[in-house]
């Protein structure tokens, strides 16, 4: 197995509410203020990325209510509570601030009355208020929970994009790799992380990065460790990448598949997910730093419909099932040589 066995853990197991908004008011523009319990912010934590809209506990029905979840109300539970008399309003939220909730935002600057902030205040319920739209809210809050409690592990290769392409460079520890993006670095690709590269999984995608110790750093064996954004400047580095193409170095004699048509379509499982895998013996001479090229924009063509195996194998199929009697020799690519004088 490329990878060996991958211990995949969680950056957090929770998050207190106090540090989420923050970090959010720091982070995205959302200016959370508060309006009930903000003290107890710092009390309550956050333990999952999905979010919840209460209507129906506001309604009554509360045997499926997930309250451990942070509590979205907008237009639609506020014109609920606008449209039920002083006393139901407050058995409703009475009702919903019952339960154990981490945290309650308003969105799209609605405002609860003063008798139902007491009611969060006595129940030691945080209520913050935000004036952005409440899908966009939640769009933007989703994707910094899921990025909070996302699955992440770390593996031993060098990530480098390459035409926008992400590729991280495996094998045994001495084959070059490192080699191999310095020389890609100094085409005006760019460095992600070398030798320990963090994978973080996000909606079902791969997104790399360094460690804090390794970030912009290259050891190179016989030279040493060298700074690649001091040597080669911000051009040189990314932050982070998304992972799209996993190419395995390895030794002509260790390898045991050789693909030579590329027909045949590998993949490695990491966290989950599966990403392309290509599997490259490396022999005096072979320039990686080319082929690493090639690999990426032949990926940018699949991207987009292109298969030039497929377009080959097409062609050689239909040369057969057109094939003239007499010679088995192909027609040349051009019908008429016109003089070539140099």
């Amino acid at each position: 197995m490329l990878f060996g066995d991958q211990e995949a853990i969680p950056i957090r197991e929770k998050v207190q509410v106090a540090a989420l908004i923050e970090s959010l008011n720091k982070q995205i523009p959302v200016n959370l203020e508060g309006c009930a319990a903000e003290s107890q912010a710092e009390k309550k934590f956050v333990t999952e990325a999905d979010l919840h809209r209460p209507g129906l506990a506001l309604a009554g029905y509360v045997k499926l209510f997930t309250f451990q979840r942070i509590q979205i109300i907008g237009n639609t539970e506020c014109q609920f509570l606008d449209n039920l008399s002083p006393d139901k309003q407050k058995e409703a939220f009475s009702r919903l601030v019952s339960f154990d909730i981490p945290v309650i935002f308003l969105t799209d600057n609605n405002k609860l009355s003063s008798a139902l902030l007491r009611l969060a205040d006595d129940r030691k319920v945080p209520v913050f208020r935000t004036k952005m739209e409440t899908t966009r809210f939640m769009y933007l809050l989703r994707d910094y929970l899921e990025d909070l409690f996302a699955m992440q592990t770390m593996l031993h290769g060098t990530m480098v994009d390459v035409y926008g392409i992400g590729i991280l460079i495996a094998g045994k520890s001495g084959l070059g790799k490192s080699e191999v993006a310095l020389d890609l670095v100094e085409r005006g690709h760019r460095l992600v992380s070398d030798d320990v590269v963090m994978i973080t999984k996000k909606s079902n995608v791969l997104m790399t990065s360094a460690t804090e110790m390794n970030k912009h750093f290259m050891e190179i064996r016989g030279l040493g460790v060298i700074d690649v954004m001091s040597m080669f400047g911000i051009r040189a580095i990314r932050y982070q990448k998304r992972l799209e193409v996993v190419l395995e170095l390895s030794l002509w004699q260790d390898t045991e598949k050789i693909n030579r048509t590329g027909l045949d379509h590998d993949e490695v499982e990491i966290l989950g997910t599966q990403i392309p895998l290509i599997h490259l013996p490396i022999t005096p001479g072979k320039n990686i730093t080319v082929i690493a090229e090639v690999i990426a924009m032949n990926y940018l063509l699949k991207h987009y419909g292109y298969d030039a195996a497929e377009a080959f194998q097409k062609k050689v199929k239909k040369h057969i099932s057109e094939k003239k009697s007499g010679s088995d020799m192909p027609r040349r690519a051009v019908e008429y040589f016109e003089g070539d004088f140099e």
